[in-house]
């Protein structure tokens, strides 16, 4: 199921804590940088914090310009974001500022959490996710509660298991001029198995006398389980398929392929260069020595399935991928019977053991350039 695009959002200290340990909490961010969160708050559907950080801080979590809630109304939003918190225990103060200020507010918990928060009268719809708590069954709830992006502004714990499982599409951090250096203070993020590679810079902005970075993750999932990096990656190939030249007897269709360690190893789309019948998984992968190691582990991001049967050249797109050594595909749309008939390219990667994986949150995208072939 479709997840919300979920946005980490975080200050710390140089020496990466999140606060001390003194009786009131430590302001890392500048007067200009409150502004920016209050300006990212506006603009997202939902806000999350964990229940540790509405023990520790007692936040309202507002949207605080009157001007950017009345653009919210305007544009026929509720006036605040929806506040989520998450709690295994369900152990909550239903005194806190949370539950008492801005608008909509739902509690995440498991089933004996859900009988703790009920028995106290929170102010708050409860869901109970099971016996544990499950990231992924929360996010799709939110998407089926009409939030689409949602903020996370922490506490560190929070943080470090939606990096670790791969369900955060990107991270704000900023950095405060200043030392903590209590180790009983919390930090940021905790030890455990993240996605290897590397994240990607995006954006770097000096704000004040704090600087504020934007990262998103660039390694691919694993198996059949999508993460945040795919949808990055398949993205990126859906506007690889805009750039196609028009055709009345092609698709138009872009392609990635990436290394596990978020490595871009190249790029093509369809009819690329002076190749007019070229195919865009072709074109990506005749730019990869076949020698290469990397492509045993890399992940195939395509728009539109791998072709299983073609006219214009001996072997489909399956099978060129199958012949490279890949064993992942992530894709956004099942090809249609415009020019084949029961074309079946991820079947026939499936039954060679390839993991396909297919996001169709992301086929409108994948059909906008091929709207003239659709009807």
């Amino acid at each position: 199921m479709p997840l919300p695009y979920v946005l980490l959002s975080a200050a710390v200290s140089l020496d990466g804590y999140l606060d001390d340990t003194g009786p009131e909490r430590l302001l890392l961010s500048s007067p200009a940088d409150f502004d920016r969160v209050d300006e990212v708050r506006a603009s997202v559907d939902g806000i999350l914090v964990g229940a540790g950080t509405i023990r520790a801080d007692n936040p309202r979590l507002l949207v605080n310009s009157p001007a950017r809630r009345a653009a919210r109304v305007a544009a026929g939003r509720p006036e605040y974001p929806l506040k989520v918190t998450v709690s295994g225990s369900g152990e909550l103060d239903p005194g806190a500022n949370f539950w008492h200020t801005g608008g909509e507010k739902v509690v995440y918990t498991t089933e004996k959490g859900a009988e703790r928060a009920r028995a106290v009268g929170l102010a708050a719809d409860v869901v109970s996710l099971g016996p544990d708590l499950d990231w992924r069954l929360l996010l799709e709830d939110l998407d089926a509660r009409g939030v689409r992006r949602l903020m996370v502004e922490g506490g560190g714990r929070i943080h470090t298991q939606l990096l670790q499982e791969g369900l955060a599409d990107e991270l704000h951090l900023v950095l405060a001029p200043l030392f903590v250096g209590d180790p009983s203070a919390p930090r940021l993020f905790g030890p455990g198995g993240y996605q290897q590679g590397r994240l990607r810079l995006i954006e770097s902005r000096r704000i004040e006398d704090v600087v504020l970075m934007r990262y998103e993750p660039t390694a691919p999932g694993a198996g059949t389980r999508s993460t945040a990096a795919d949808h990055h990656w398949l993205r990126l190939a859906c506007e690889l398929a805009e750039l196609c030249p028009p055709s009345r007897t092609a698709f138009s269709v872009g392609a990635v392929v990436v290394a596990s360690d978020g490595t871009e190893l190249a790029r093509g789309h369809s009819r690329e260069g002076d190749d007019p019948v070229v195919h865009a998984e072709e074109a990506a992968l005749a730019k990869i020595d076949p020698a290469d190691p990397r492509l045993a582990s890399a992940t195939v991001y395509s728009s539109l399935e791998p072709c299983a049967h073609r006219a214009s050249r001996p072997a489909p797109c399956a099978r060129l991928i199958l012949e490279a050594g890949v064993r992942r595909v992530v894709t956004a749309w099942r090809e249609p019977d415009t020019f084949v008939v029961d074309a079946d390219g991820s079947g026939l990667l499936a039954s060679a053991g390839v993991d396909v994986v297919v996001l169709p949150e992301f086929e409108d995208r994948a059909k906008a350039p091929n709207a003239h072939l659709l009807g």
